[in-house]
């Protein structure tokens, strides 16, 4: 059977291509440094290993298993590395070599130099407190919760206080020059509580393990469970291995010893799985991405991308607040909506000199120092800044250009409405009168009801001048050319068929013609949006000025759910508002009417 792999799309490509740029550009002399004290630790590392190789008896009995310790050592320093160079600012790294250098501590109980001896009784244990404390810190590094932190110092409570009696009360222990005392029964009585602790310990880290899961989405529940069911399952093993391996599967005591240690070995192993799968991604430091961003000349993808190493999380967003629309919109200039704390999802806000800029959406569980994502934020909020501005200055000019297009097929419209009720309407009531005024002069020499036909043909023409009103009207009322905007939209509001409440506060000084004409349109559509579309009780209408701005708001009680988009007439005004340089909003949820706010420069 033969396996294909699927084709790799030109986005995906594209973003391979810009990650790794980005990956490029944030190198820098702290990168630098940090690789070079990696290398340190490795060198240092492998010489420790090295010096306790020599003194290990490997070719003793024992030297098959014995070896093991220093192997098992080695996957902890390669995973601890890996993990620190990753995320220099997660303490996971850390954890990771502390319990390798454990494992090793433990190892010198196996030398012939008393000291080490010593050494190594003490830190026998050590490994399974520094396992169970990986465990509840993965991915974050930080312990979430007052059961983790408990339950990760009661394990070093087990690991380092209650071991003390091993070799401080036993004469015949691993370290009988250390013993400060002989009372075997103290000794059995605290081996037994220590199993109690370890016992509470473990079920506690299930606990804690199994909400984790329970609590997690399917993408996390994939990387944590792998790990959190081996490293339980090896915290085990070690401790209780001898009651099940020896009496019961009858296992030698190197073979015991050889099979925890293996299991020891493959807990680094799990933990590399965990951060490759994508419990946490590489990261620069803050004033690494402050350098990146000194030269920086990228798109926002490139910004997102560079936040998302810095904090370690892949699934970051970024999004960008438009405060004219009132929403965040995404790298691709789509609107989004920016979920709230919970859901394993965090939100900070990126503020700019107290003005809101943009937000950042992250994952809580991988990333718990939410004040890292803050000054993260802080950092590039320049940036989101600019950024900001570009796609609000680039969704104007295309909004405007839209609006100039529909504005003119809508003139275009008007017009051709215009010519059609002239040639339809008025024109053919004039020809009618005009044979009708034909047929009179025929008919005086011979019919005496004149007077009753020229009554007839005044109320024609009286009909026709009452048409060319009205459409002279439909054009530009003569209401808002003879006596302004306030006499225009009280002759608007007088002829509602419904209850209508008028406020009007713009003061003695009239807008330019353009501006009221616009404002007396906008008051018109919104009034036959409210009577016609949304079928309203009520109508509050208020035209009042407000530093340089001509405010109109239209509140009506109806059935709401309007959709400038669906129509012509809200869009129309929309338009022309835009036009001006003007906002236009509206709010128009079903079932709770329609709200119309208008804002008109008015200087």
């Amino acid at each position: 059977m033969t396996f294909t792999a699927p084709p790799v799309s030109s986005q995906a490509r594209s973003d391979d291509r810009l990650e790794s740029m980005t990956t490029v550009a944030m190198r820098s002399n702290l990168a630098r440094s940090l690789h070079r004290s990696l290398l340190v630790v490795l060198c240092a590392g492998l010489a420790f290993a090295g010096i306790v190789c020599a003194l290990l008896p490997l070719g003793g009995p024992s030297g098959r298993v014995v070896i093991l310790f220093p192997l098992v050592f080695l996957a902890y320093l390669c995973a601890g590395l890996h993990a620190w160079y990753r995320r220099p600012g997660n303490r996971l790294g850390g954890l990771i070599l502390l319990g390798g250098f454990s494992v090793l501590l433990g190892s010198l109980i196996n030398t012939e130099i008393p000291v080490l001896i010593a050494v190594g009784s003490v830190g026998a244990t050590l490994v399974l407190a520094v396992t169970v404390h990986m465990l509840h810190a993965f991915p974050s590094g930080h312990l979430s919760g007052r059961l983790s932190k408990y339950t990760v110092a009661l394990a070093y409570v087990n690991s380092l206080l209650l071991q003390a009696p091993v070799y401080l009360l036993d004469l015949e222990g691993p370290l009988p020059a250390m013993a400060i005392a002989d009372n075997p029964g103290m000794v059995a009585g605290i081996a037994a509580l220590q199993k109690m602790v370890g016992t509470a310990v473990m079920s506690a880290t299930a606990f804690v393990l199994i909400r984790r899961l329970v609590r997690a989405d399917a993408a996390h529940r994939r990387v944590l469970m792998p790990l959190f069911a081996y490293g339980a399952f090896a915290v085990v093993l070690v401790p209780f291995g001898a009651i099940v391996l020896g009496p019961v599967l009858n296992f030698s005591g190197e073979a015991r010893a050889a099979i925890q240690l293996v299991a020891l070995g493959g807990i680094p192993v799990a933990f590399s799985q965990g951060i490759l799968r994508g419990g946490f991604a590489k990261t620069a430091e803050l004033e690494e991405l402050g350098s990146w961003l000194g030269g920086w000349g990228g798109t926002r993808s490139s910004l997102r991308l560079a936040l998302a190493r810095t904090v370690g999380d892949p699934t970051l967003e970024l999004s960008f607040w438009v405060p004219k629309l009132g929403i965040f919109i995404d790298d691709d200039g789509n609107p989004v909506a920016v979920l709230p704390a919970g859901n394993n999802r965090g939100v900070v806000e990126i503020d700019l000199d107290g003005l809101l800029v943009g937000a950042i959406t992250f994952d809580s569980t991988a990333v718990e120092d939410i004040e890292r994502v803050r000054s993260a934020g802080q950092v590039v909020a320049i940036a989101v800044d600019r950024e900001r501005l570009t796609a609000d200055l680039r969704e104007s000019h295309t909004a405007l250009q839209r609006s100039r297009e529909r504005l003119v097929d809508a003139a275009d419209r008007e017009r051709k409405r215009i010519a059609r009720d002239l040639h339809d309407g008025l024109q053919m009531q004039l020809v009618l009168l005009a044979l009708e005024a034909q047929q009179m002069a025929n008919a005086s020499k011979t019919v005496s009801d004149t007077a009753e036909r020229a009554t007839g043909l005044r109320r024609g023409i009286d009909a026709a001048a009452a048409d060319l009103r009205q459409l002279v009207h439909a054009v530009m009322p003569a209401a808002l050319i003879e006596r302004g905007l306030v006499a225009a939209a009280e002759d608007l509001v007088d002829r509602m068929p419904v209850p209508t409440e008028l406020e009007i506060n713009i003061g003695d000084f009239g807008c330019p013609p353009a501006v009221e004409s616009t404002a007396y349109f906008v008051l018109a559509e919104s009034l036959t949006n409210a009577v016609k579309h949304a079928h309203a009780g009520a109508v509050r209408v208020e035209l009042h000025r407000s530093d340089g701005w001509l405010v109109i708001q239209v509140q009506d009680d109806g059935i709401g759910g309007a959709d400038p988009q669906q129509g012509t007439g809200l869009r129309g005004a929309s338009d022309r508002v835009d036009v001006l340089g003007g906002h236009f909003c509206l709010r128009s949820e079903p079932g709770t009417g329609t709200q119309i706010s208008v804002k008109l420069p008015c200087a």
